[in-house]
């Protein structure tokens, strides 16, 4: 099992630089300002033979109940709990704080293996802060670098030395019970879903993450913009793997300012592109506007399984949402006919199950391989009762056979002796005769013509 190691201290002392440079990838925003990071973010890494798990965390501050930077120490505070070792990083080049010595009281309480690094030691300027580091009280500080990878040696050393000792501890206590987890059923060796959700600022999203994972995972609030980082969280739903995804909300290009909205925006839309299937989180009373049919689209011409969450249905005027989303799919979101929606209820966790089971089926579409005979079948036949029009030159269309390139998503080729001049209204008769047929509704459809080559050309 990787050791699991959360990454704590003040703001802007370099966690996520750290972060992600044991992770080997930019999945952690980085800027000069304090307070970027807000949720806590976990990723799988490697120290030489070292398997770790790395929580990157928010930035301790005192706050009073209630307020946005209370429920980050929350989020911090439970990364501690799940950790078996904590590195602690304070700023050698600013010294040390007020922040940085009570901070330090209350991780020792939680009683987890602490190493101390001394970040940004990248010269001699400071040594001072160094021996002030020991009234801490963690022991002994590791000269560091995160960004210019001074210290990593003494880091894996001391790591590898926890790692034993933790070992040892398990060997004693927890001995008989090792046959149990060989025992998984076969569907859970899947391999995870990969799953974001995603919309404009304040639609719900992290409430969903929460409400679907059991647990206060992600940050929330009534403050719009909250989630500014990609969090990745892991679920199993009646025998599937599901990578769940919370994502920074979407607004219209033109309103976004700031390098840190920026950057959420780019995390977004990476996390979006790296999905198999998009949940895309609506607010009932404000259902598919133009921003969410902007982000519906990209999702589809990315070729992502798309579904629809209308979220706070338990306060919205249902038959009038109901219509109103009915209305908007049918006219402006053609490029998958038949995209699954479910109402939900985030907050009070109604419609949860719904949701999921819509995922898992529309995934399940999204890897549909259609067997040649049968397609070509299919294909002779529609051809029968609707048969391809004339080309640009007078002359009928011949549309040989079709076949299957690929899936995620579905993908056919069909071969003609005129590939030129089929027109766009036939192309779409034969994806709307594919869906129903092989019950492809609500993903996208690939269908490219080619040409058919001449064996006698020559």
């Amino acid at each position: 099992m990787p050791l699991k190691v959360a990454i704590v201290g003040r703001p802007n002392v370099g966690k996520s630089t750290l972060f992600n440079r044991l992770v080997g990838k930019k999945l952690a925003l980085v800027h000069d300002l304090p307070g970027v990071t807000r949720d806590r973010k976990e990723a799988k890494a490697k120290l030489k033979d070292l398997a770790l798990t790395i929580i990157d965390t928010a930035g301790y501050e005192e706050a009073t109940l209630g307020k946005m930077e209370q429920r980050m120490w929350l989020q911090t505070q439970k990364a501690i709990e799940e950790a078996q070792v904590v590195l602690f990083l304070f700023d050698a080049r600013a010294g040390m704080q007020a922040y940085d010595e009570h901070f330090a009281d209350l991780v020792r309480k939680s009683k987890k293996p602490v190493i101390l690094l001394a970040n940004k030691c990248e010269g001699k300027s400071q040594e001072q802060s160094i021996f002030e580091a020991f009234k801490l009280g963690l022991g002994e500080p590791i000269i560091f670098s995160a960004e210019h990878s001074i210290g990593f040696d003494e880091l894996y050393i001391a790591l590898k030395e926890i790692e034993e000792q933790l070992d040892e501890t398990n060997n004693i206590e927890n001995k008989p019970s090792e046959i149990a987890e060989e025992q998984e059923t076969e569907s859970l060796n899947k391999k995870p879903i990969q799953v974001a959700i995603v919309g404009r600022p304040n639609v719900g999203k992290s409430t969903l993450v929460n409400a679907l994972l059991g647990d206060d995972r992600m940050l929330t609030g009534p403050e719009a913009g909250l989630t500014r980082d990609a969090i990745t969280s892991h679920l199993e739903w009646k025998g599937w793997k599901i990578n769940l995804v919370d994502t920074a909300g979407l607004r219209k290009q033109a309103k976004v300012v700031g390098a840190i909205e920026k950057m959420s925006v780019e995390s977004t839309l990476y996390a979006t592109n790296m999905a198999q299937v998009v949940i895309l989180v609506l607010d009932a009373d404000a259902i598919l506007d133009k921003q969410d049919l902007t982000i519906a689209r990209k999702v589809l011409d990315e070729g992502r399984a798309l579904v629809i969450a209308v979220n706070k249905w338990d306060i919205a005027d249902k038959q009038e949402s109901l219509q109103r989303l009915n209305d908007k799919l049918a006219t402006s979101l053609t490029q998958a006919e038949g995209v699954p929606t479910v109402t939900i209820s985030a907050l009070k966790k109604k419609g949860l199950d719904k949701l999921l089971s819509a995922v898992i089926k529309v995934y399940e579409r999204w890897n549909l391989r259609i067997p040649t005979a049968p397609l070509n079948k299919w294909f002779n036949d529609v051809q029968e009762q609707n048969p391809a029009p004339l080309g640009k030159n007078k002359r009928r269309i011949k549309l040989k056979y079709i076949t299957q390139a690929k899936t995620r998503p579905p993908s056919f080729f069909i071969f003609s002796s005129n590939p030129e001049g089929l027109p766009d209204s036939y192309l779409r008769y034969l994806t709307n005769q594919l869906r129903e047929t092989f019950n492809l509704r609500g993903i996208p459809i690939r269908i490219n013509v080619r040409k058919k080559d001449n064996p006698f050309a020559e």
